[in-house]
C-alpha cells in the first residue's frame, strides 16, 4: 500500500484516463469519453494525453494491449486498477468529511 501513496493525489487527467482503461481504449477515445463524462468540463489535449499515457505506462499503471491502425490500445493494470480504487475510498471520505462539517444543522 505505501507503493501506492506515492501517486496520490491523482491529477484529474490521470484518474479519468485510469477510469477510462477499465476497458481497453486508444488515446483519441480516451479524450472523447472524458469530455462527455464531465459534460464538456474536462478536454484533455493531445500533448496531455499522450504524455500521462507515457507516464502511466513507464508507472505500470497501464499497458498496451494492441495496435489496430496505427492505435495503440491501454488498458488498466492491476498496480492501476488498486491505485484508482484507493482513489475513490480517499475521495469519498474527502466529500463525506465536508458535507459533515458543511451540513448547517436545524434545531
Amino acid at each position: 500500500m505505501d507503493e501506492i501513496h506515492k501517486y496520490l493525489p491523482m491529477t484529474e487527467t490521470a484518474y479519468y484516463i485510469l477510469l477510462c482503461l477499465k476497458n481497453p481504449e486508444h488515446g483519441y477515445g480516451i479524450m472523447q469519453r472524458v469530455e462527455t463524462m464531465t459534460e464538456g468540463r474536462i478536454k484533455i489535449g493531445p500533448g496531455t494525453m499522450y504524455g500521462t499515457l507515457s507516464k502511466l505506462e513507464a508507472q505500470q499503471l497501464i499497458s498496451q494491449v494492441e495496435e489496430v491502425d496505427r492505435k495503440k490500445i491501454y488498458k488498466i493494470t492491476d498496480k492501476g486498477l488498486s491505485l484508482l480504487k484507493f482513489e475513490l475510498k480517499r475521495l469519498k471520505e474527502l466529500i463525506e468529511n465536508g458535507v459533515s462539517i458543511m451540513e448547517v444543522k436545524r434545531s
